[in-house]
């Protein structure tokens, strides 16, 4: 079975790629996840926050004024959770290139236009194959219009790809008033690739100390319904490629990923609940339906279902609201 597929110009032995999370932080814990099975890794972020200021910079700023503004609280790590900073960040991915055969794509993430994205250049120098450019963004003044948020996005992609050559993935919420055409702007603004997409980590409140609580929750395959929409939607529209992330939990979920039109698939969850063996039972899922159903390849599969080859488009456009509306059970 040939599962090799082509992700940001990168020939990849297979479309399970796990994205970033606490996992990358170890070499032998990424070692782990290509022996598992892994044909790419994602590195853990490093934050805009973690390059603009030293950490009691970086503390002071972040806990200022939060106790008068809760939306303030705990959007970020506390500094003794940066676990990576900028040094160590690129010590780390010259380690993970000379200890892995996989491909290396690096991950910064920010929300502003500064000299941060300059560092995008020492991280191509360290050896990343790839950088994945995380823009976590939550708009919250009154006056910014949807157009300025837009502009923000794709003024950070364009200071970072004036830095480096090497393939730059933006990794995005779908929280635009029209997703298609921001996807169609990235990638004439030279987008490698769009992963799709970001969950964003909601804070709670704990009633008990009366404070606003970090809040991750883990996901679930329900998740995937969203990116799996859009990526059909955009198949064969764009020049870049189309990652897939947020509920891959099993072979299934990943070949629904592919049929609609992604290049890879992403792992994070289901890596941290079951282990980094679980890349090889996907994998095995994987090829035991494409063998069953006689597919000989990722290619072969790819986008066999999307918007452009699905008999019906309104499934994806529209969401046939209506008619999943009429199929909902009677309560009892």
């Amino acid at each position: 079975m040939d599962l090799t597929t082509t992700y940001l110009g990168l020939k990849l032995r297979s479309p399970l790629v796990p994205s970033a999370s606490p996992l990358s932080e170890e070499i032998d814990s990424i070692k782990r996840l290509e022996d598992a099975g892994a044909s790419a890794i994602v590195l853990y972020s490093l934050f805009e926050e973690q390059l603009r200021q030293d950490r009691v910079e970086l503390h002071q700023h972040m806990e200022a004024g939060t106790f008068s503004f809760a939306e303030a609280l705990t959007y970020f790590p506390e500094p003794d959770q940066f676990h990576l900073g900028p040094d160590e960040y690129l010590k780390h991915i010259s380690k993970a290139k000379a200890a892995l055969d996989m491909p290396v794509i690096a991950s910064l993430n920010g929300s502003s236009v500064g000299g941060w994205t300059s560092y995008a250049k020492a991280i191509q120098q360290a050896g990343a194959d790839a950088l994945e450019l995380n823009i976590y963004y939550i708009p919250t003044d009154l006056d910014v219009t949807s157009a300025q948020v837009e502009q923000t996005y794709l003024d950070i992609l364009k200071a970072v790809k004036s830095e480096v050559t090497i393939p730059v993935a933006v990794k995005l919420s779908p929280f635009f008033t029209n997703f298609a055409n921001m996807a169609k702007r990235f990638d004439e603004a030279g987008a490698n690739g769009l992963v799709l997409f970001n969950r964003f980590y909601q804070p709670d409140i704990e009633l008990e100390s009366l404070e606003v609580v970090p809040n991750i929750l883990l996901s679930t395959p329900m998740a995937m319904r969203l990116p799996l929409r859009w990526v059909a939607i955009l198949y064969d529209k764009l020049g870049c490629s189309l990652a897939a992330t947020s509920g891959i939990h099993r072979g299934t979920d990943a070949l629904k990923m592919l049929m609609a039109g992604a290049d890879v698939t992403m792992l994070c969850s289901v890596l941290i609940r079951h282990g980094v063996k679980q890349i090889g039972v996907i994998e095995r899922d994987l090829v035991a339906w494409m063998e069953e159903h006689e597919y000989e390849s990722v290619e072969q599969l790819k986008g066999s279902l999307s918007q452009k080859n699905c008999p019906n488009p309104s499934e994806f456009e529209r969401a046939q609201y209506m008619r999943a509306i009429s199929r909902m059970p009677a309560p009892r």
